[in-house]
């Protein structure tokens, strides 16, 4: 079977066993999805969802965040760890929001990796999540995966897997695919403990099983 057929498979099969997959990032506006990620960065996910509404109680919109001090958002972000480079970088960002575009965050791939704090994984979560264009998310679940799975052949580079992906993943696939990706990787590929291959969806066709 050929990598692009494989993919294909994979991506029906993860279609059924996670059909509402989405986002595990709690956000209602594209500005506080992107906090969210730069929080997230070293961190879970639940427990960003846990700390950001404290944040958006003080500070409800762009305008609000960009004009607070750095000092106070890193007390309210701390405990997502790395509190004062990440504070830095969401009131840098909010400011560039403010100014530059209108208090909107850019739908615009180039744009949002010129924004302080944010690099290929989170601007692509943002192309393909608020804006539903093509984007490929690689995360340490998504890495990890495809490698096992056989989608790519030992590649651990964020940048060099994303490229190897577009190449197999049809391009209006690749949002929901790695959110799957999420998912499973949490509940059967897990990477904490050995991989719970007799109850995994793609036993019979995943690499690691010698396929």
């Amino acid at each position: 079977m050929t990598k692009k057929k494989l993919a294909l498979e994979i991506i029906d099969r993860l279609k059924e066993e996670y059909p509402d997959a989405g986002c595990t990032l709690d956000y209602k506006e594209a500005w506080k999805l992107l906090v969210s990620v730069r929080l997230a960065a070293q961190c879970t996910d639940a427990r960003v969802n846990m700390i950001v509404p404290k944040l958006y109680e003080k500070y409800p919109d762009v305008n609000a965040l960009a004009d607070a001090a750095v000092e106070e958002i890193e007390e309210i972000v701390r405990p997502c760890g790395l509190g004062h480079s990440k504070a830095r970088d969401i009131s840098a960002c909010m400011k560039i929001l403010r100014d530059e575009y209108q208090g909107k965050v850019p739908d615009n791939f180039n744009d949002l990796l010129k924004l302080p704090g944010v690099g290929r994984k989170s601007a692509n979560l943002i192309m393909g999540d608020v804006f539903g264009k093509p984007a490929i998310v690689t995360d340490t679940h998504c890495i990890r995966l495809v490698n096992r799975m056989g989608l790519v052949d030992g590649i651990k580079e964020p940048g060099k897997v994303e490229k190897a992906l577009w190449e197999i993943i049809p391009p209006e696939e690749g949002s929901d695919f790695c959110h799957r990706l999420v998912y499973h990787g949490r509940d059967v590929c897990t990477a904490r403990t050995a991989p719970h291959c007799e109850k995994c969806c793609l036993k019979d066709i995943c690499a690691k099983n010698g396929v």
